[in-house]
């Protein structure tokens, strides 16, 4: 078959001395979809932006439709017909979906002024089209991140790309979302589109590609026809070890309940009910799972829970102790600590050090600070101690975050968080967008948490996670407590997905 997209010895080194991409060269068959995966710092978005126009390499050449291009920026690549969808959203917050939607090629009524009403006539239409529903008149800003990844793929798909290249597309999807999303690239597979499907779920590589691709430390590894590799065969030449992928058993020493949640009720600044009577309980050594399509309430149930937003009724417990409105760093003192679902916007300071961010929760306190000076010896040193335990890919400890990829990115939050010595922990997508490796290490970390006595409160859009590791599980839908299983043996995610869209609801 032709190829559609050459990089031929593409060498990426930042201005930090990490080595990025160390030579690599791989050929895009057209009209395939051809997934790329590797652990988290293995080159592979590095690659992407340079064929995408974001990043300068300082060696190689890139072929597209047999002739060498120049991409220098974004807009060469979308010129050319390249389009990518981000794993951390390109999108602006303050503007509507169909704003974002048109930006660039906006529809104009008297030469200067947005045709608004075209502008959402223009987003209803492809949304039908590729049967991923968006609200055109919402601002960015206020959407989960679910419906976020729907607008930056329908951005691409609108400026009709032949070669689509798709970073962690699935995250934050259910499996019935996307297979919805699986038959679109199919469709558009059918219709001559190429896509590069970069995903650290196995079981979709394995669904949808034709052909893998691996890289491991800035290399190519192995380009083999999907059908001729296992799921266990990708991990092993990703990671160069065996991944297990066995159901957790529940601990054995289950104790009393840490955190009680007692009819909690929240609506909105629209006069919508999002939280109805939400009720239950986390003991000690027990991980319970949040089964729910984004947007269904599990948001703002985590910022009752953390204290960022108060809830209109109902209470809170730590163990005997009413925790009702208490402040993020009141809750924090009370060892309740949190892994939030966007690390960019709520996890991390992107441009200090991960010294700085690690530390921010308790700079205040010995031996990380004397008086009112903080001793960098010892931060040095800690910090240190936590790149080698959660194995986090930095040249540096003074390195600032921006210039980690965005799996290790989520590691500095998790290291961060559970090196906080926790009671309850509030996790909230704790390994999207990090590989099975790096996936395995946060969950034996959540694992041993639990097993020390911390209550785990699991919120994940990774079903396969969520079956895995907990418990109990719980699924929600539209505000409410639509399910809830108590013993989990057999569940499989298909079941969990019809609770998630309303297609069921009752107590298992």
């Amino acid at each position: 078959m032709v190829a559609i997209l050459e990089a031929k010895n593409i060498v990426k080194v930042y201005p930090n001395g990490v080595v990025a991409n160390k030579g690599v060269s791989i050929s895009v068959e057209e009209n395939t979809i051809h997934a790329l995966v590797g652990e988290n710092g293995s080159g592979k978005t590095t690659l992407m932006k340079v064929i995408f126009g974001i990043e300068k390499p300082q060696d190689g050449e890139v072929f597209f439709q047999g002739r060498k291009v120049q991409v220098k920026n974004p807009h060469d690549a979308i010129a050319l017909g390249i389009g990518m969808v981000h794993q951390h959203f390109m999108l602006a917050p303050d503007l509507t979906v169909a704003e974002n939607l048109v930006l660039g090629q906006e529809p104009l009524k008297n030469k200067f002024v947005l045709d608004t009403k075209k502008a959402q006539e223009i987003t209803q239409e492809i949304s039908e089209k590729y049967k991923l529903p968006v609200p055109p008149n919402k601002k960015i800003k206020d959407l989960p991140l679910g419906i976020k990844q729907r607008v930056e793929i329908l951005k691409v798909l609108l400026r009709n790309a032949k070669l689509l290249i798709l970073d962690e597309p699935t995250s934050v999807l259910t499996p019935q979302e996307t297979e919805v999303l699986f038959q679109t690239l199919r469709e558009l597979k059918k219709y001559g589109k190429t896509i590069i499907f970069i995903s650290h779920k196995l079981k979709e590589i394995k669904e949808i590609s034709d052909k893998v691709t691996v890289m491991r430390d800035g290399r190519i590894i192995d380009t083999r026809d999907a059908n001729e590799l296992s799921e266990h065969d990708i991990s092993f030449l990703m990671v160069g070890r065996d991944i297990s992928y066995e159901r957790v058993s529940a601990s054995e020493a289950i104790g009393e309940p840490l955190l009680k949640v007692n009819n909690i009720s929240f609506t909105n600044e629209e006069n919508s009910p999002v939280l109805k009577n939400i009720s239950f309980e986390i003991k000690a050594g027990e991980i319970v799972g949040l089964a729910g399509i984004e947007g269904n309430g599990q948001n703002e149930l985590v910022e009752i829970l953390t204290g960022l937003r108060k809830a209109d009724k109902g209470e809170l417990f730590l163990k005997q102790e009413n925790i009702n409105n208490l402040s993020p760093r009141k809750l924090r003192e009370k060892k309740i600590c949190y892994i939030p679902a966007d690390r960019m916007k709520n996890g991390v300071a992107e441009k200090t050090t991960l010294e700085e961010n690690f530390i921010v929760d308790r700079y205040c306190q010995p031996p990380f600070s004397r008086g009112f000076r903080l001793n960098w010896k010892y931060i040095e040193k800690y910090s240190k101690e936590l790149i080698r335990k959660f194995q986090i890919l930095a040249h540096s400890s003074k390195a600032t975050v921006d210039s980690l990829s965005g799996g290790n990115i989520q590691k500095v939050v998790v290291a961060r968080e559970l090196s906080a010595d926790p009671k309850i922990i509030v996790a909230d997508q704790p390994t999207r967008g990090i590989d099975v490796g790096s996936e395995e290490l946060v969950h034996n970390l959540l694992i041993d948490a639990r097993d020390k006595g911390s209550a785990v409160f699991l919120i994940s859009a990774n079903l396969d996670e969520i079956i895995k590791l907990s418990s109990k599980i719980m699924v929600i839908y539209q505000g409410e407590i639509v399910a809830r299983f108590d013993k989990i043996d057999g569940i499989r995610d298909v079941d969990l997905g019809h609770y998630m869209l309303g297609l069921k609801r009752g107590e298992v």
